[in-house]
């Protein structure tokens, strides 16, 4: 795999009149095209603001983040955001209205992505009509459809009861996968990490430094999701990745 965006000796400090919050210290790592990437670390220690950068929304004090070749990324939240005075096929196209992008192609591609991964009957119920899980596909098929190929996930299965945040987490993993998309989860469930991704970052508490990586390599190949969990190396990735969050 190739890198498609290099972030190089970010650092990134909020100030306030009480002074100075470091909350990233010198930071470097690459994303690779069609990789799962998830960054794990301590409550508080600013994953989510090492996000925002990589989306170019939270500028570094200093460091650089390299966009290679054309690439556009999109943001998948804690909640679904889904408003309810919309249809779920009006919900799916909001990205694009914003874009100003909203034509009769992309609205078909809408359409085809709802019926693709089972929401196609729902297109037009209300939100409130669908189960946590499916609201949760909904709002996948809203990042897909702003036709980025870099998805941020900010703890996207965290307001989800256990059950459904496992079958969920197992389900929008394998849409990225067939929609051949990068995505970089942030999470604080190590299961999840380990489970869903070709590697994993993880990252000190506040401010946040790179600790290591491990790459995750099932010797049972096409292991992923829940069947991941099942795998006799899943407890020995479980239990570094836990060692180093506890050091």
């Amino acid at each position: 795999m190739k890198p498609i965006v290099r972030l190089k000796n970010i650092s990134l400090s909020y100030h306030s009149e009480q002074g100075e919050t470091p909350a990233v210290e010198n930071v470097s790592f690459d994303i690779y095209d069609g990789e799962f990437l998830s960054i794990v670390g301590p409550s508080g220690c600013g994953k989510s603001t090492l996000l925002s950068i990589i989306s170019g929304l939270s500028k570094p004090t200093c460091g650089t983040v390299e966009m290679i070749g054309n690439h556009k990324s999109a943001y998948m939240l804690q909640k679904d955001h889904l408003f309810e005075w919309r249809s779920v096929f009006s919900n799916a196209c909001l990205g694009l209205e914003l874009q100003q992008n909203l034509n009769d192609e992309n609205r078909n591609k809408v359409h085809e992505l709802l019926k693709k991964y089972g929401l196609g009957e729902f297109a037009f119920k209300r939100p409130s009509e669908l189960s946590g899980g499916m609201r949760q596909r909904a709002a996948l098929i809203r990042t897909l459809a702003s036709q980025a190929d870099i998805l941020l996930l900010d703890e996207p299965f965290s307001a989800l009861d256990y059950q459904t945040r496992l079958q969920v987490s197992d389900e929008i993993s394998r849409i990225i996968r067939e929609e051949k998309k990068t995505a970089v989860l942030v999470t604080h469930d190590i299961s999840e990490a380990i489970s869903l991704s070709d590697r994993v970052l993880v990252f000190s508490k506040r401010p946040a430094k790179l600790k290591t990586e491990f790459n995750i390599d099932f010797s049972s190949k096409g292991k992923a999701g829940l069947s991941a969990r099942e795998d006799p190396e899943f407890k020995n990735y479980f239990n570094k990745i836990w060692k180093e969050l506890d050091k």
